[in-house]
């Protein structure tokens, strides 16, 4: 059988199962004697044999340079010399071919020429058939055993050719031990792999390339395969590297597997002959181990700053949680947030946020002892595990040195930028006995940072755990309230004190909680904006809104207003904007009949998209006001740019009526008004004598509960079909102030 790779080795020779050629053996006759030419290959005929003839040493030589025999019949005598010019012949042409002489000759020397020069019998004439029968045979059967013996020759000159090109050029370190461990075979590999020379190894003890711990395992295998006993298993070691400036084994490895197993010699088969020698093989691992290791550490660590991510912190976490139970001793988690760095991102790029984490991390990093645990969640967020703290105020000192480490700018590409960071803190056993939860509550005592004004540090507090349950319960409970109809609206009355007549109304959000009953904006708008419902709230309050006001028009109030708030997140899109136009225009309201209420708050972002929006509002006929005039950064050039058409006097101004340096603040606003063409109202008016002071400065509409608190849609029906207060009366019929 011949193994995958050996082919090429051997010739295409094919033999039997007894090694003998299958093909037939070719017998060439020579001899002028033309009748026993023709007699001979009968008498000599059997299966396999085939003959050819001729008489003279000329044509034997012709036949010879073009064919190959397997056996030649020479005469001894011939017409143009003797049989042993062929034999010559043979002889200086280097052929195989087996001859046997037939003479007459009488004289010994014949025989004796004959068989110097290479014939392999001698039979002398007159001779028995049966002599030359046997004669024959012999020598053709001593040719095929010289031919067999030469193919398994061959074949085990090829096969060791083979054997020592593979290992020879194996990519893996091969080599043999004597039973006392030294090598006294290595494969050129180790040059490669160790930097050994062949020279530098042989005679000496394999256990001088390993480090001490791995020494004492490979002793072990090595007495295990000395015994004849082959491992199983396949032993991860390293190999110390050839120093190249002492010539012996240095510091530097190469991380292999090693196989070795017992060489037996002649008596492989008693289980009890020591072995000659032990054949190993070491494979160079070490491409793969730090594969394995980037792998690894890419599980568990976060690729932007190399810190610890959240898989690995929480295994911290959890190792230092029962640490600190088994001594009865405390520990801290740290919820880190960077304040604004969305504007990083937003303004540089993500490659400047990306440097400015960094950076940070690396700032973050110096402020913690030895034993702490930094880690990055994702994003601009952080944790920082505090094992072993004495007293919880151990957490606040790592928050306040935090606080300090940032507060120098970081060098950016564009410039300077100064970092701050909202901390959150929870504290084992107090706060959560589990990584979950002490993680959740460092996370909830941030989050209250952020919205106290971030740039803090906090404490978990268990009424904030109440507080955010609250929270997702109300969050939960909104993203169903549209399609359970939860949501209505409600108006405020806007009063002319000039006509006494309602001319104008706010419409206001409420939400009718099948629990806690009705609930204004402020308690869940700010909700809505951050889990992103506030587009499908704005969008009903625009359908319902102007399809009231269309109906009031129809029942012939057409000079009446009505505004709505949108939140300044519908202002960063156009579908909202295009709601309301598309509203406006299919019911047909009037000019700044229907207006949109925007706060300072969307005038300062002052961009060109924003402008463009409330202007595409104003050319659909849609009124701009802007709400709490004057309580911001209010400024005349936001009334040039922005096509407002309305202006509300803030209930704070109107509260303060009699306060030093109010009411000229209002006769500015007032006077504004005029000088602008705009509408101007006056909110949170809620005593007569606040009515009259603000008519006297020049406002005539205003809106408060000495008029009316917010109604439903039906009272302010039944008000518009009532009749008008008189001029200057400031008392409403009872039905409309219960309401």
């Amino acid at each position: 059988m011949v193994i995958p790779g050996e082919a090429p080795f051997f010739s295409h020779t094919t033999t039997d199962r007894a090694g003998t050629h299958e093909r037939p053996s070719r017998i060439l006759l020579v001899d002028d004697d033309a009748p026993l030419r023709r007699t001979l290959p009968h008498v000599l005929a059997q299966p396999g044999r085939r003959f050819e003839e001729c008489g003279t040493v000329a044509d034997a030589i012709a036949q010879l340079e073009h064919n190959r025999y397997d056996l030649i019949l020479l005469d001894y005598r011939l017409p143009d010399g003797t049989g042993l010019d062929v034999l010559d012949w043979l002889a200086n042409a280097g052929r195989p071919e087996a001859v046997v002489m037939i003479s007459g000759e009488d004289a010994i020397d014949a025989a004796i020429g004959a068989l110097r020069r290479g014939a392999d019998d001698y039979v002398r004439k007159p001779y028995h058939v049966a002599q030359l029968q046997r004669a024959v045979q012999n020598v053709l059967h001593k040719a095929l055993l010289e031919q067999a013996n030469g193919v398994m020759s061959q074949r085990l000159k090829s096969s060791e050719r083979l054997h020592r090109y593979l290992v020879e050029s194996s990519p893996d370190f091969i080599f043999t031990l004597n039973p006392s461990g030294a090598f006294n075979y290595v494969n050129p590999r180790v040059e490669a792999m160790l930097g050994y020379s062949r020279e530098q190894l042989l005679g000496k003890a394999f256990t001088t390339l390993l480090l001490d711990d791995d020494a004492i395992r490979v002793e072990a295998m090595l007495r295990e395969a000395a015994r004849g006993k082959r491992m199983h298993q396949v032993l991860e070691l390293r190999l110390r590297r050839c120093d190249p400036n002492s010539g012996q084994p240095g510091a530097s490895t190469v991380t292999v597997t090693l196989n070795a197993v017992p060489i037996h010699g002649r008596n492989a088969g008693d289980n009890n002959a020591a072995p000659a020698g032990i054949y190993g093989v070491a494979r160079d691992i070490s491409e793969r181990k730090r594969a394995e290791e980037i792998i690894t550490f890419q599980a568990y660590h976060d690729q932007l700053t190399h810190l610890p991510n959240r898989i690995l912190f929480k295994d911290r976490l959890e190792l230092a949680i029962a640490q600190a139970q088994r001594r009865g001793g405390l520990l801290a988690v740290m919820f880190i947030d960077v304040d604004r760095f969305k504007r990083v991102n937003d303004t540089y790029g993500h490659s400047e946020g990306d440097r400015l984490l960094r950076v940070l991390a690396a700032r973050l990093k110096e402020t913690l002892r030895k034993g702490d645990t930094l880690a990055r969640l994702g994003g601009d967020e952080f944790t920082v595990l505090l094992p072993d703290i004495a007293h919880p105020e151990d957490a606040e000192t790592i928050a306040q040195k935090i606080h300090a480490a940032l507060a120098a700018p970081f060098q950016l590409e564009h410039g300077d930028f100064h970092v701050t960071a909202s901390i959150g803190i929870a504290v084992f056993p107090r706060d959560g006995d589990v990584a979950e939860q002490l993680t959740q509550h460092a996370d909830i005592a941030m989050y209250q940072i952020k919205r106290e004004g971030k740039n803090g540090f906090r404490f978990f507090d268990p009424d904030l755990n109440a507080h955010y349950r609250e929270r997702i319960s109300l969050e939960n409970d909104l993203r169903s309230a549209l399609q359970r109809n939860e949501f209505s609206l409600c108006y405020q009355p806007q009063i002319s004190m000039a006509s006494g007549r309602l001319v104008g109304l706010e419409a206001l959000l409420r939400w009718q909680h099948p629990i806690h009953g009705q609930i204004g904006p402020t308690a869940f708008i700010q909700v809505a904006e951050e889990v992103g419902l506030i587009r499908e709230i704005s969008h009903w309050v625009v359908d319902t809104a102007t399809a009231q006001l269309a109906d009031w028009h129809a029942r012939g109030h057409a000079a009446l207003r009505l505004s709505i708030n949108l939140s300044s997140q519908d202002f960063d899109r156009d579908d909202t904007i295009d709601r309301v136009a598309d509203c406006v225009a299919r019911y047909g309201l009037a000019q700044d009949r229907f207006e949109v209420e925007i706060t300072e708050r969307v005038m300062m972002r002052d961009t060109a998209d924003v402008i463009a929006r409330i202007r595409r509002l104003r050319e659909c006929g849609v009124g701009i006001s802007i709400d709490d005039f004057g309580t911001g950064y209010s400024a005349l050039a936001y009334l040039q740019k922005f096509p407002v058409s309305s202006l509300k006097i803030d209930r704070s101004f109107v509260n303060n009526l009699n306060g030093q340096g109010t009411q000229p603040i209002i006769s500015a606003i007032t006077g504004i008004a005029r000088g602008f063409g705009l509408h101007l109202v006056a909110e949170g008016v809620e005593r007569p004598e606040q009515a009259h002071r603000l008519k006297d400065l020049g406002c005539d509409t205003m809106q408060g509960y000495l008029f009316s608190r917010a109604i439903s849609a039906d009272d302010v029906s039944r008000w518009l079909d009532a009749p008008p207060l008189p001029p200057g009366a400031l008392s409403l019929p009872a039905s409309t102030q219960e309401a």
